[in-house]
């Protein structure tokens, strides 16, 4: 680091949401701490909301589609970035893109640090022969790892979340926000190895809709994900599907006024883990061991039964398992996943 220059650290995570999520903890922490620093995160525009209210940080649009894309876009993009004055640069992300980026700033004269993803311990972890079965690093202390070698270290605790937003009288009344307390659901994954069956999901649905102190509120994305959730929300009064009714920053808002989140390994438990909202995930062939635990939620996490399955974690993203393993996420019962709300809620109280 140059001395007595202004310190300007840029922070290349792109993608996906959840690991753009993980980085809030990480940022809370840094800006804590080093309250003269300042951060640009290069990500997706989309994803700007999630890292508001963190002093000190701004985000950089990535057009990786359009002015952005290919060799020469990543080279528009390190000229913009190179304006900003960037001493120092932290890749949490490690693909193809930042590594090209990193070879600019390295060739300009600018420090990075890329992060270490654990890939071989993740194929062993993952492995169907010799797997090596054993918690790994977690994601949010190999972003702490890449800023500890920048020179900045930092520690983690249970204050490194966002606070709660409040919600404008239009969106309470257009969801109807009516002082119950709020569950939110989200039941969908990016693959089928981490979504909890839709059957079983209908009747954890069914029997929190019987508990007339919740108003349940449905998360997810997409034309199939929207139709299923609004045969929910017209199947059971007390739920209510958010897709297509609020913007994703009103989104974001109304996480952070849940009592609980149950969701799977996924995007959304990391939205609700960074407000520090108790947040229930249910684990199909993936596993907390490989490091993507939402913030500060080990102990909410429900297992499907390795002793039944013991090849999990059979991928690190859910996209890969043997025969037979499409069935693991029936080994967690509605029954069970209805009690953990419950004593979560209680326990909370």
């Amino acid at each position: 680091m140059v001395k007595n220059k202004p310190q300007h650290v840029l922070v290349i995570r792109l993608s996906a949401m959840g690991d753009v999520a993980m980085t809030v903890p990480v940022l809370i922490a840094l800006t804590q701490k080093y309250p003269e620093l300042k951060i640009t995160v290069l990500t997706k525009s989309f994803y700007e909301p999630i890292l508001d209210q963190i002093s000190n940080v701004l985000v950089y649009g990535a057009d990786v589609k359009g002015r952005h894309k290919g060799l020469l876009g990543l080279w528009t993009l390190y000229k913009e970035l190179m304006r900003l004055d960037i001493t120092s640069v932290a890749d949490l992300h490690n693909v193809l893109r930042s590594s090209i980026l990193k070879t600019f700033f390295w060739l300009g004269g600018v420090p990075v640090i890329q992060i270490d993803k654990g890939r071989a311990e993740k194929k062993a972890l993952t492995s169907e022969t010799n797997k090596i079965f054993k918690p790994l690093k977690t994601t949010h202390e190999r972003y702490t790892e890449v800023f500890q070698q920048l020179g900045y270290p930092v520690t983690l605790d249970s204050g490194c979340v966002k606070s709660k937003q409040p919600l404008s009288e239009d969106v309470k009344e257009r969801l109807v926000f009516d002082g119950k307390q709020c569950i939110g659901v989200a039941p969908f994954a990016a693959f089928s190895g981490k979504t909890y069956p839709l059957h079983l999901m209908e009747t954890v649905l069914h029997k929190l809709n019987g508990i007339k102190t919740y108003r349940i509120f449905l998360f997810g994305g997409g034309a199939v994900e929207k139709q299923q959730l609004e045969l929910w929300e017209n199947q059971f009064v007390n739920c209510t599907s958010v897709i297509g009714k609020i913007s994703f920053s009103e989104e974001l808002k109304l996480i952070s006024n849940l009592d609980l989140m149950l969701a799977m390994d996924s995007g959304n438990a990391h939205l609700a883990a960074v407000y520090g909202v108790p947040t229930i995930t249910l684990w199909g062939v993936t596993h907390p061991h490989a490091g993507f635990c939402p913030y500060g939620q080990a102990h909410n996490t429900i297992l499907s039964d390795r002793q039944k399955f013991p090849l999990i974690p059979t991928s690190v993203y859910g996209n890969k398992f043997p025969n037979g393993y499409d069935k693991v996420m029936e080994t967690i019962t509605p029954e069970q996943v209805v009690e953990t709300i419950q004593q979560t809620l209680s326990n909370k109280k």
